[in-house]
Order: C-alpha cells, then structure tokens, then sequence
C-alpha cells in the first residue's frame, strides 16, 4: 500500500460552523482521518471552510473578494477530498451544502480531452452528530459528489452519532470509538488505494 500512495495527497474540508479557533468535533474527526492517510504515506491538509470568505454561489469564482477560487484550486490539486460535517436537524451542515453548490461548477470545467477535472478523483466523507442521520447525511454527499465527477469508495465513511437529544459531542468522548476508529481505517485505505489506481490508469477520454 505505501508504494502506491506515497506521491497522493489529500484535502479535507472541515463543514463546521464554528470558525477557528473553537473546539470542533468535525475538526477532530477530520484530523483522524488525516492521520489515518498519513500512516499510508498520503500527505494533506484540515481546512475549515468558516475560516475562509466562501460566497454562496454555483460558478467557480463569485468575485468581490470570494475565497472559493483558492479552496478550489487546493481541491483539484488533491487526489482524494475528504468532506467531513456535523448534522444539524438531521441535515449536513449549511456550509457543506454551500461546498456542493461551488462544486456544481465542474460540471462545466472540462480538460483538453473533455472530461471534468474531478474524474480520477476520490472522495469520501466524515459524518458526526449528536443525533441520528449519519446514512441520510452521507447518502446526500455521496450522491453530489459522485454527481460532479469524483468516485467513491466502498464503506468511503466514518461516523459518530452520539444519543438523541443529548448534548455529548464528538469531542468530549474519550478514547475514540473502536467502531469509529475502524471505520476511519477502512475509510483510508479503500480511498488511498482506489486514488492509487486511478492516478495510474485514468478513466477513458469520449469519443
């Protein structure tokens, strides 16, 4: 596994809502997964997409200082995103809809060959909440990414859901969940390989 992931990186969006330097239990389990990738050999960054002045907008730059066009050229630059969301009334998170929306644009971004600049790409997904709806969170993801061009892994999700209506986050739990933990180890490794593969082998140019 190493050999075949040394040279991928990887870029992790973290969809919390509290910008830095606030506790975030998106931040942590993003930074797990980014951990997890590096034991592969994968090299990458957490950004926290508050911190940056993203407009909401579906093109790939809403001008007037928008700061999408350089979070933008960061995911292209990586072989596998990772985006990871807290759940707020059984939802993904405001910003990551606002993330799905920016990356409706590749739809119209294509290469010499004609394929979107997302084919070739992993993606994967980080869900965490303290109520029920990880597989609703994830499906929704799932499906936008893999509509604007990434492909998705098998079991491409890690997840923490603590009890209904309490107030335990993701955060305060100590140590991290063995289920959590494992499911971060598959997470890594399905999409580090896949990136691998594709990176070596590209899907086909259309006719």
């Amino acid at each position: 596994m190493p050999d075949m992931t040394r040279d991928l990186s990887c870029l992790v969006l973290s969809c919390t809502l509290k910008p830095s330097p606030a506790e975030s239990s998106s931040d942590l389990l993003g930074s797990q997964v980014l951990a997890a990738f590096g034991e592969l050999g994968v090299t990458g960054s957490v950004e926290r997409v508050v911190d940056h002045d993203v407009r909401f907008g579906v093109s790939t730059d809403e001008g007037d200082g928008d700061a999408w066009p350089t979070l933008r050229q960061r995911v292209l630059d990586a072989d596998i995103l990772v985006l990871v969301t807290p759940i707020w009334m059984g939802q993904p998170a405001s910003v990551a809809k606002m993330v799905l929306e920016r990356l409706d644009a590749e739809l119209s971004e294509t290469d010499d060959d004609g394929r979107l600049l997302t084919f070739g790409k992993v993606a994967a997904v980080g869900v965490v909440g303290n109520e029920d709806g990880a597989h609703h969170v994830s499906a929704e993801l799932f499906q936008a990414l893999d509509d604007v061009g990434f492909t998705i892994p098998a079991q491409a999700v890690t997840y923490w859901v603590g009890e209904a209506m309490q107030t335990v986050d993701y955060k305060d739990v100590s140590p991290t969940p063995e289920k959590t933990a494992g499911a971060t180890q598959v997470l890594t490794r399905h999409a580090a390989h896949l990136a691998g593969l594709l990176k070596a082998s590209p899907y086909p140019a259309g006719d």
